[in-house]
């Protein structure tokens, strides 16, 4: 008897064991019948999803079968998710989606919106489905809901981040539109600045500049400051060292339309003026980077006459 109930308590134990160790498993064998469900009702889910985008007024820029058309793509990459539990080709998709929506005027509320919304059918889905078993219905959520959460993180961060590239990419470009290198004679450019300079404005100047002055092996640039308004010290000091780093890739630097308050800050931070090419105008900084270059200037008249 004895014997009979130390065998009762090891089967017993071994059964709370494997219990102990189920949940695992419980929650695979779970979200696979869930996967089942989804893949089964596929097309009414997709289109139910499709007109609640549509009534939520989200993803206005685009027109319907567009919005069918990616919220199937989507679905399908929501299914594959749960199904194999990795993440790297609704990544993938997610960057994909936003290359395309991005430049059409999508914002981010409204990727974070449509994914919510998706949520919401497929939970409605399975209130429905598992009506009548209340205690597996909280299983099934149990098993979705952390596996939902994680692919609506996904999309969204992956919106944001290619969102947040292509803001980086139209800020560069806005820059390079603002502050041009520009070549009017061989050897010799002009860097017209206008604007307020900040510190990274100041080092970008600087690296487009250099570039140019390697890619156009110039001798002479002519660096024009007259629509700068103010500059403090950090940023004059960063234009003194693009002077002497300009030098050293073997171009003159001159420096024109110094305001006085500009001059007054070189002189404050202890500039030494006598090593800076400074003169008055634009025009009269070219006229000396043209002689510098051994160009000479000679009056239309002149030239007439002498012919």
């Amino acid at each position: 008897m004895v014997k009979e109930t130390e065998r009762a308590e090891r089967s017993s134990t071994r059964t709370q064991t494997f219990e102990g160790a189920g949940p695992e498993m419980g929650t695979a064998v779970l979200l696979r019948e869930l996967v089942a469900h989804l893949r089964q009702s596929r097309t009414q889910l997709r289109e139910e999803w499709a007109r609640r985008i549509t009534e939520a007024q989200l993803l206005t820029a685009m027109n319907k079968d567009e919005i069918f058309a990616e919220a199937t793509a989507v679905y399908d990459q929501y299914v594959e998710a749960l199904e194999t539990g990795t993440f790297e080709a609704l990544q993938a998709y997610a960057r994909s989606l936003s290359e395309r929506i991005i430049p059409r005027g999508v914002e981010t509320h409204e990727v974070v919106g449509i994914v919510l919304l998706l949520r919401d059918v497929l939970a409605r889905s399975l209130f429905a489905k598992y009506q009548t078993d209340f205690t597996k219905l909280n299983r099934i959520l149990d098993a979705y809901e952390p596996a939902a959460n994680r692919i609506a993180n996904t999309v969204a961060v992956g919106f944001v981040q290619e969102r947040e590239r292509v803001i980086r990419q139209q800020q560069e470009a806005i820059r390079e539109l603002s502050t041009p290198v520009l070549q009017v004679r061989e050897r010799l450019l002009i860097l017209p600045i206008i604007g307020v300079i900040d510190p990274h404005r100041a080092r970008q100047l600087t690296e487009q500049l250099l570039r140019g002055i390697r890619t156009n092996r110039a001798k002479v640039v002519v660096i024009d400051i007259t629509g700068v308004a103010a500059m403090d010290a950090t940023v004059a000091n960063h234009l003194v060292q693009t002077v002497e780093a300009s030098r050293l890739l073997g171009a003159t630097v001159i420096v024109t339309g110094l305001s006085p308050e500009i001059a007054q800050t070189l002189v404050t931070i202890g500039v030494e003026l006598g090593k800076m090419n400074t003169v008055g105008d634009l025009q009269g900084g070219i006229e000396q980077a043209e002689r510098l270059l051994g160009y000479k200037v000679v009056p239309i008249a002149a030239a007439t006459a002498t012919t």
